[in-house]
């Protein structure tokens, strides 16, 4: 089998697995589509891993062909091709590695649900696009799996669709979405008209020549302005301020959704494709700090609103959203391959934590609200330790995954002389704070303290409670069948682990090779990394121990255990002394206010107003009734016209003969 073939399949087999259980699901029953599905994802895995070992030998040479032409028009190709480099390899590890673990998961999660079989068809299909997007050679095939991943998400969010909420939360989803793909649409056209072509090599061949051509007739920089746009396009799908307000709604979804799309593949999307294009990006500082600031503000604000929730999943949705801003600050500093390392490292324990959350939930009976949880920790032991292990990566304790890379990005920063480089890391310091405490706080109100489950019906307040009943009074909680702790202690490992092991390897500057690169400007950002890295992975984990990172993270850890173990009447104090501010945070800061009014509201006046003056007035009252009127009025005036007598039509004849020949005379 030549390695083109073994490439096809890494797509292909989750393809073949989503339409054998969406199709065929009703004839082969739950089994049937459960293992038609996983074994397309395991099959994904094993070749990717296949292929990662074949990149690794010495010699490498990274594929770079076409599969399929689909036409060609005007001197440009569409293609359907793959990259196949160290870049991509590391995603198309990542995606089907957790799709898989995902795929396990839900057997054990979704097995009294009726669309089983519709659920195992959307999430193969979702690793499908996924792997087709990061494995793509051009911007065609970029597109497509970018709005492929957007599709699936949408049927995903929206998979309880009698629930209003699901529903309004896809739709969300979707059109927030829209608004940065347009962005990213533009950022490819600029590349088209004037590249030349929709491969990536001839878009990086032509970087200098853009970076010294203006947009015609407004005279920005062309190269900023299309790195900019393809940002946009980022900051959708990478949920980033102030296009991160579908993902925290998009938690309606079954909490294996969750792990998938939005802790590990798709809301990663942005970052690989930025880490992709580093090329461009390289050339534009201006767009290198639009970057850093956005992703700043999205790692400290959005953190910020992680405090003030009470639903469990959504404490870790906002939990992605500040992660993602600090992935988001390493690509502003040109720390590509540390914003790549922290992808990968984030994706391992934020599907932990998702499933984990998903355990909990199945455990209390599908209630999310952690006031109605606690003592959980003898109950369900396996999700304990788990959840605890996914938490210390998290907030980045030492020899933990998420120290190596979070630190990373933290030096980088403080190295970089971006503008904006200064903001950027007061941002990330106090986030580290921030994501200790309320990451332990979401861990101490959920598996230790008083035991508040089982002591009346109760939902989590969300407005749809009679489909969260949680625990009947007298019942306890159990721990989670083997097929969801198993993903999760399979997630656990590598989330202790992978970080020890990769560091030295991803962060050396030549391991990527050409699939990033870094120009000379930004050099400074690396030799902070050489640095870090001479000092070895164990150095390094213990010279954190005096940073303070770990001291910030320690004061998160021990505010929260004051504040929910020992005091938890303070919380309760400050939150009536802070109302203001509370209110402003449990508002998420009038986003959603601010888009229903202006946006949803301005669309909504307009279209109003098009259908007063446009339909009713225009085409009703002008098209429709003017017509007819027209038409009446030209019948009672012909009609007025047919007298009966024979003299009056003679003499109309005369006078329309006379016109004619006057016309004729004057004219002719």
């Amino acid at each position: 089998m030549d390695m083109k073939t073994l490439y096809l399949l890494v797509p292909l087999a989750p393809l073949a697995g989503a339409i054998i259980a969406g199709l065929f699901g009703r004839q082969i029953g739950r089994t049937g589509a459960h293992c038609a599905a996983i074994a397309g994802v395991l099959v994904s895995f094993v070749v990717s891993v296949m292929v990662f070992q074949d990149v690794q030998q010495a010699g490498y040479k990274p594929f770079n062909g076409t599969v399929y032409t689909w036409m060609q028009a005007g001197g440009v190709n569409f293609e359907v091709g793959f990259l196949i480099d160290k870049l991509s390899v590391l995603m198309m590890l990542v995606v089907s590695f957790v799709s898989l673990m995902v795929h396990i998961y839900t057997i054990g999660y979704m097995s009294e649900d009726p669309g089983y079989q519709r659920f195992f068809s959307y999430i193969s299909l979702f690793t499908f696009a996924m792997l087709m997007l990061v494995m793509s050679n051009n911007f065609l095939q970029l597109f497509f799996g970018w709005e492929a991943v957007g599709l699936v998400s949408y049927l995903l969010i929206g998979f309880w669709y009698k629930r209003p909420t699901a529903i309004y939360a896809n739709l969300k989803a979707f059109l927030v979405n829209r608004v940065g793909d347009f962005g990213f649409l533009l950022g490819i056209a600029l590349i088209v008209a004037y590249a030349g072509s929709l491969g990536y090599a001839d878009a990086f061949d032509s970087a200098s020549k853009l970076a010294g051509m203006e947009v015609p007739g407004i005279g920005w920089p062309l190269l900023t302005t299309i790195c900019i746009c393809l940002f946009i396009g980022a900051m959708g799908k990478s949920a980033q301020v102030p296009l991160h307000v579908w993902l925290p709604d998009s938690m309606e979804g079954p909490t294996p959704i969750s792990a998938l799309i939005h802790a590990a593949t798709m809301v990663t999307a942005g970052i690989f494709m930025v880490a992709r294009m580093s090329p461009l990006f390289e050339l534009s500082e201006t767009a290198l700090a639009f970057v850093l600031v956005i992703g700043a503000t999205t790692a400290l604000f959005m953190g910020f609103l992680g405090i003030v929730q009470n639903d469990i999943k959504r404490v870790v949705a906002y939990s992605t959203l500040s992660q993602l801003g600090y992935m988001t600050v390493a690509l502003g500093v040109s720390a590509y391959s540390v914003a790549i390392f922290h992808l990968m490292t984030h994706a391992f324990f934020k599907a932990l934590l998702f499933l984990g959350a998903g355990s909990v939930i199945i455990g209390l009976h599908h209630d999310q609200d952690m006031r109605n949880m606690g003592g959980l920790r003898k109950y369900m032991p396996i999700t304990w330790i788990t959840s605890l292990v996914g938490s210390l990566a998290l907030i980045g304790t030492p020899f933990f995954s998420g120290f190596y890379s979070k630190d990373s990005i933290i030096e980088a920063v403080h190295a970089s002389s971006i503008p904006g480089a200064g903001y950027a890391l007061f941002c990330v310091l106090v986030g580290v704070f921030v994501t200790a405490f309320y990451s332990f706080r979401m861990y101490f109100l959920v598996f230790h303290g008083k035991e508040r489950f089982g002591q009346a019906h109760h939902g989590h307040g969300d407005g749809h409670d009679e489909e969260h009943h949680g625990l009947a009074p007298g019942q306890k909680p159990h721990e989670s069948p083997w097929v969801v702790t198993l993903p999760l202690i399979l997630l656990a490992i590598p989330s202790v682990l992978i970080g020890y092991c990769t560091i030295g390897p991803l962060l050396d500057e030549g391991w990527f090779g050409a699939s990033i690169f870094v120009g000379e400007n930004h050099a400074a950002v690396f030799g902070e990394i050489r640095e870090i890295l001479s000092h070895g992975a164990a150095g390094m984990a213990l010279h954190g121990f005096a940073a303070p990172p770990f001291w910030l993270a320690l004061a998160g850890v021990m505010t929260a255990w004051v504040f929910y173990m020992l005091k938890p009447e303070w919380p309760v104090a400050i939150r009536r002394k802070l109302g203001g501010l509370i209110a402003v945070l449990e508002n998420k800061y009038y986003f959603d206010r601010f888009n229903e009014i202006v946006f949803a509201g301005g669309a909504c006046a307009l279209g109003n107003k098009l259908w007063r003056k446009g339909e009713q007035e225009l085409i009703d009252g002008v098209g429709v009734s003017g017509s007819s009127g027209l038409v009446g009025f030209a019948a009672r005036a012909v009609g007025m016209l047919q007298t009966g007598h024979l003299y009056q039509y003679a003499f109309t004849m005369i006078v329309g003969v006379f016109v004619l020949l006057t016309f004729w005379v004057s004219f002719g």
